[in-house]
């Protein structure tokens, strides 16, 4: 047997372990953590930088603080794979976001040392502040961190977060993961000692009797002073806008030495005057491993890599990424009409916008992450003529639904929403899965809503999109790839509110929204061999339906079933509304609406997450059978 090339690691199953550690074993331990990060992710793939650059901070954590009583909160989660390793689930790492295996994120059902889960960003000052209120109630005395990196912190929920915490005075330790260098001054040995000194309790002790030998002098030299005092740390520190929100600012630090990092997190765990404290740790986003240094975005997120290269194994595309799709055909729509603009929350990448960004650069607006801001942001250019489109992803949207529903429906002004990941997404589960907005916009007065069916539906709504000046509109469209059509040169723009038939039939209709058209075929298909000869129809628009069409499926044919990938509550509600308020229930057509079932899916492959929703062209041919009273299974069995 060799060596273990972990062997301090080998001893952690829980921080409790950690903690038997001496102070000059943590460098090496983080030094191990960080390989058995980069060896664990290079077999399961996931987000890789931002847990490299949080190891030293991980382990400082869990060593000083006591875990799980005190409560650790990471904010969005991305970041809390070494997290995991050391909380009991490193026999379980090399499942990461697989069916049945640990959550790419923080999961309270996972883990006692997950007391809050989180996938959306800039949550935990809020949760942190409601379990550090909770704790004054009950009388107890942990302590409770949120971790919350500098990204995170451009969402205006965290400042509203820090305003109540300084007003409410609770005892609560925020931690800034600044990775991105965009707040931080550089940082030393002078900053650390400087932040050693102030995070002291002498130093905190002698600013209480300042203050109090300040309460007998006259109020203007009372308020002269605690100017005098916040403003010379603030410049030798920074921190004057928290300072200003009520929290103690200690910082910035390097949050990659152990070193300054210990003394500073046991200075603040043993201050007995409370109150909440701001620690700014500066970072190196994939630190540690050379090829996400050296990577534009430190490898964010990865595919299964070879951990000596860091070459990524991605499989050869078989037709371009929807996300892809809509880039090209966005930029092909700028080239035409000048007012044309797209804007991004902190999503450039990830919603093909950084393709936009390269030919438009001074038409791109990426407000960082602001939903609510990008929808008002897109209300305020309409308003003025131009023509936004703001590319955000389906579970992000609900972030500005307010927005949404104030300041663009009620006012009809033409926002165009291009709807990313709208529908099941795989790996990364519950969280990112676009499963409401079908609900959530087919409600609202003055909305248009299409959804493709393929990559070039999806060219067709984008044109349809930039030439639709009478309102709000939005068009959904899933991850991954399309489904190989041949491309045109531009869009067509679509009439709106109108469907197509596909497939001609007499017995069966489907009439499918988006992404399950090619598995209504297949049913079709499989229902004509057995003797039912069966309509595929095309909705194309959720909002306003295709009254037309709808009228002719069901008038001429046995079973109508509908089909989308969404909640319940949107596209085939809507068609059994209309078809109750027309009369047309009563003529002797069944109906059958096929959604994705009320419950949170985990993460698994997209096939298996269809099946399990029950979305396949079996269930499909199975939902046929049933209405029409044949008993006779086509589906594979749907998991419970």
């Amino acid at each position: 047997m060799g060596q273990s090339k972990t062997p301090l690691l080998d001893q952690v199953r829980i921080p409790a372990d950690l903690r038997k550690l001496q102070p000059g074993q943590l460098r090496q331990f983080a030094d191990e953590l960080r390989q058995e990060t980069i060896d664990a992710v290079s077999v399961t793939g996931g987000h890789l930088g931002a847990g490299l650059g949080v190891v030293e901070l991980t382990v400082a954590i869990h060593y000083v603080f006591n875990t799980p009583d005190d409560r650790l909160i990471w904010d969005v989660g991305h970041q809390c794979y070494p997290h995991k390793i050391v909380t009991g689930r490193r026999d379980r790492i090399r499942t990461l976001r697989m069916g049945g295996g640990l959550s790419g994120f923080t999961k309270r059902s996972e883990s006692e040392y997950d007391p809050f889960g989180a996938a959306h960003s800039s949550t935990s000052i809020s949760a942190g502040l409601g379990m550090a209120v909770a704790r004054d109630k009950a009388g107890k005395k942990n302590h409770v961190i949120a971790v919350i990196g500098d990204g995170a912190m451009s969402a205006g929920m965290a400042y509203e977060a820090m305003n109540n915490a300084g007003a409410l005075g609770s005892r609560l330790v925020v931690i800034l993961n600044d990775n991105d260098m965009s707040i931080a001054p550089p940082v030393g040995a002078l900053s650390g000692y400087l932040s050693r000194l102030i995070s002291s309790k002498q130093y905190r002790g002698l600013r209480e009797v300042g203050k109090h030998v300040a309460e007998h002098l006259p109020r203007p030299l009372q308020k002269a002073a605690r100017r005098a005092e916040e403003y010379a740390r603030g410049m030798v520190t920074g921190g004057t806008l928290f300072e200003e929100l009520g929290f103690y600012y200690v910082g910035p630090i390097d949050g990659h030495n152990l070193d300054h990092l210990l003394p500073i997190l046991e200075n603040v765990r043993d201050d007995p005057a409370g109150g909440p404290v701001l620690i700014h740790a500066v970072t190196q986003k994939g630190k540690g491993y050379a090829p996400a240094e050296a990577s534009a975005d430190k490898l964010h997120a990865v595919t299964k890599f070879d951990v000596i290269t860091g070459t990524q194994a991605k499989p050869k595309a078989n037709a371009p990424s929807y996300t892809r799709v809509f880039a090209d055909a966005l930029v092909k729509e700028a080239e035409r009409d000048e007012k044309v603009l797209a804007i991004t929350a902190a999503m450039p990448s990830g919603t093909g916008l950084d393709v936009f960004e390269k030919a438009f650069p001074e038409r791109t607006f990426d407000v960082a992450i602001a939903e609510q801001h990008a929808v008002t942001f897109a209300a305020g250019l309409a308003a003025e003529g131009y023509k936004p489109f703001c590319a955000i992803y389906s579970t992000f949207l609900q972030r500005g639904y307010d927005q949404v529903v104030h300041d663009v429906c009620i006012q009809n002004l033409p926002v165009r929403f291009a709807i990313d990941r709208a529908g099941l997404v795989g790996a990364d589960g519950a969280t990112h899965a676009g499963s409401f907005d079908l609900a959530y916009l087919c409600c609202l007065p003055n909305m248009v809503v299409m959804a493709a069916a393929d990559e070039v539906e999806l060219m067709d709504m984008t044109a349809t999109a930039a030439a639709y000046d009478s309102g709000p509109i939005a068009f959904r469209y899933p991850r991954g790839e399309g489904v190989g059509m041949e491309m045109p040169e531009r869009g067509r723009v679509l009439p709106i509110g109108k469907g197509r038939i596909v497939r001609e039939g007499s017995k069966v209709a489907i009439l499918s929204l988006g992404t399950r058209l090619a598995e209504s075929l297949k049913a079709a298909e499989d229902l004509a061999a057995r003797g039912l000869s069966t309509t595929v129809a095309d909705a194309r628009f959720a909002k306003p339906l295709d009254g037309d069409l709808i009228r002719k499926l069901a008038t001429e044919h046995d079973v109508l079933v509908t089909i989308e990938e969404g909640s319940v509550g949107g596209f085939g509600s809507h068609v059994l509304h209309f078809l109750a308020t027309e009369g047309l229930l009563d003529q002797g057509c069944k109906v059958r609406p096929m959604v994705l079932p009320d419950r949170f899916q985990d993460q698994d492959s997209p096939q298996k997450q269809y099946d399990e929703a029950g979305l396949n062209a079996p269930h499909i041919v199975d939902t046929v059978l049933k209405a029409l009273g044949i008993h006779e299974s086509a589906a594979a069995p749907v998991r419970a």
